[in-house]
């Protein structure tokens, strides 16, 4: 065997196991997340069972910022089913798509907490209240969150653009795909849960 089928033995060999171990991990990851968030809105519910409670409607652009997450986990949808078919035109569009509506839905947020000040409700200080606090609290934990998500697309979309994912090589995609309908999953849950308890 010559040096260099020993060294591509090598490679594959690393490869195999780096696609065994990747998935497992990113699941023990997202399971600590749901774990996060669970504790969180439970200590919601919690306190807002002790009284003096403030009740408030969430700002319209919450909606308009979950939709656009909600449409993002579509175009990242595509561009794995792009990446099954070989359409490297496809994968690309696809992810700047998703990338530009996940910055779109930070943008809203952002704007959300803007209006949420407008209203009255604020994070910290005389006026502060619980339900706002936690309402600040658990949305600016998925944005840091999500920003980890953003932070994948764009090495995902780099990768995209040296024709790296194929229908034979989708792993990378794929670990991107999981945890971005995962947080869009999660922000729905929260959105939901939001639009319910406070």
């Amino acid at each position: 065997m010559t040096a260099e089928e020993v060294k591509s033995e090598v490679q594959d060999f690393k490869e195999v196991k780096r696609k065994k171990v990747a998935k497992p991990l990113l699941w023990i990851g997202m399971i600590s997340i749901v774990m996060l968030f669970a504790g969180l809105t439970s200590a919601v519910i919690v306190r807002k069972g002790d009284g003096n409670w403030t009740v408030f409607e969430l700002p319209e652009v919450f909606l308009y910022s979950t939709i656009a997450l909600f449409i993002s986990s579509i175009t990242m949808f595509m561009a794995l089913a792009f990446a099954k078919r070989d359409n490297q035109g496809g994968i690309k569009a696809s992810l700047t798509i998703t990338l530009i509506l996940g910055a779109a839905f930070i943008m809203m947020q952002l704007e959300g907490y803007e209006d949420l000040v407008d209203m009255g409700i604020f994070f910290t200080g005389a006026k502060q209240t619980a339900s706002g606090s936690f309402l600040y609290i658990i949305s600016a934990l998925h944005i840091a969150h999500l920003l980890g998500g953003i932070f994948a697309l764009l090495i995902t979309l780099f990768n995209a653009f040296r024709s790296k994912y194929n229908s034979k090589n989708l792993l990378g995609l794929q670990l991107c795909s999981i945890y971005w309908h995962f947080m869009d999953a999660m922000w729905i849950y929260l959105y939901i849960f939001f639009t319910i308890v406070i």
